[in-house]
This record gives structure tokens, sequence and C-alpha cells, in this order.
């Protein structure tokens, strides 16, 4: 589904994203970890076409995403850490205007919007202009807009901020209905709870290198060896030496 093979970001002499490979299969929560300025944010922008890499590739289903870039969008649906939204338009309107980017037609994009409705429990809001909505609301809405043309990989950045417990447990419950009818999710958080309860996948990026790319039972496992909880590992493997991989 997602492969990124040896990509590189610099910025002058700095390099945010160091050679990392990885391949995310089809129908995988993939939790992507790494402490603050790790390059997480960098390799998603990358990914979703925002950032140009400074060497490697990157292709979705087989498709190189900076050869081919709209063809890649339109199978990429992506959710920013701060939702950004026209505060005059109503969260129907807004989603109307996302869908409209995508050539839906008018019934398609109508009935998927009723849907996401329902399924994020937006309800009343969806008509009310989004400048009076919640971080929660705004999220919630933004996740819609990300899914309304059936994307087959989402990439998600920090989707937890500033979420109350209602919202977030609607918004985990999403993802995970969504995983289990195929689609991809690549999930960077710091919400190491989140990754214990719903990721299928983990990979931990430190110092713009993968030190971790593995399913969610081997970390546990590592973490049941080692007697720690994740959070405790979590910090032992970013402190250790990003080039001894033998523990892992």
């Amino acid at each position: 589904m997602l492969i990124l093979k040896d990509l590189v970001k610099n910025f002058g002499s700095f390099t945010a994203v160091n050679k990392i490979n990885l391949e995310i299969r089809s129908g995988e929560l993939y939790g992507f970890l790494g402490p603050n300025g790790a390059g997480k944010t960098t390799t998603i922008k990358m990914i979703t076409g925002l950032l140009s890499p400074t060497s490697g590739k990157i292709f979705l289903d087989g498709i190189d995403v900076w050869q081919k870039p709209v063809e890649s969008k339109f199978k990429i649906g992506y959710i920013p850490d701060q939702p950004f939204l026209y505060d005059k338009l109503t969260g129907r309107e807004f989603l109307l205007f996302s869908g409209g980017l995508y050539n839906l037609s008018s019934i398609h994009l109508k009935n998927r919007i009723d849907e996401l409705i329902e399924l994020l429990r937006i309800g009343s809001w969806i008509d009310k202009r989004t400048e009076e909505y919640s971080q929660g609301m705004r999220q919630r809405i933004t996740i819609a807009s990300a899914f309304l043309h059936d994307p087959e990989l989402i990439v998600v950045d920090e989707p937890m901020i500033g979420l109350d417990p209602q919202s977030a447990f609607i918004v985990k419950k999403f993802f995970v209905d969504k995983v289990k009818n195929g689609t991809t999710i690549f999930m960077s958080t710091h919400s190491l709870n989140v990754v214990e309860e719903i990721c299928t996948q983990v990979g931990i990026i430190n110092k713009g290198t993968i030190i971790f790319d593995d399913k969610l039972e081997t970390l546990s496992r590592l973490k049941h060896d080692r007697n720690n909880n994740l959070e405790e590992l979590f910090i032992q493997l970013t402190n250790e030496d990003e080039t001894d991989t033998s523990h892992i």
C-alpha cells in the first residue's frame, strides 16, 4: 500500500529524515511515534505532497507520489494536527466545498455527508458556522472531509490534540471501524495509550532514523521483557543509540 524507500529530507545542513524505509500494508492502523523534532511531521508532509523529498521515493499503491501527484492525492485523505476550516461556512458548506475538489457528484456527496454526520455524531452542528465549533467538533469535521472521497490511505497528524474524552472515543472508534473495512491509516501521535488501544503496527522515529518498525504485539512483548510500561519503554528506546538495533 504505502512504501517509503530511502527517504531523506534535508533543511540546509540539518537532516530531518535520514534514509527511512517503511512498508505499510493495506488495512493497517500504523502508529508513528517519536519525540518532538524526530521527523514525524516532516515525513507526513512528504507523504501528502506538502514537502518534496531531498532524495528517496514514496509509492502509494504502486504510484510514485511525486511523479503522479494528482493521481496520488485522489487516493489520500489528510488530517493535519491543527484543523483548518473556513469560519464563515457551516460544517455542511465546508464539506460540500471539500467534496467538490474531488469531483464527487451532488447525490453521492450528499449521501456521504449524511453518512459521516451519523458516524462522527456531528448532529445539528453540521448547519452551524464552524467559528462556533469546539476543538473536538472542528476535528470531527476535518476528519469527515478527509473521508469524503473514500481514500485508500488516511494520513493523520496528532488526531487527539485538544479532544475531550467523548470526542476522542468517537474518533478512535471511527478509525478502527474504517480499518476493519479496508482503509489504511498512517497516524502520527504522542498519545501512547491511543497506540496501545487501536494500532496494529508501530514505527518509532528518532533523530530522523527509524529505530523500531513491527507489530504492536512485538512492542508489547519488548515492554514486558523489560518490565516497563509503554511510556518507560519509549523513553528508553529513544534515549539509546539509534544505530544499535540489536535490542529490537
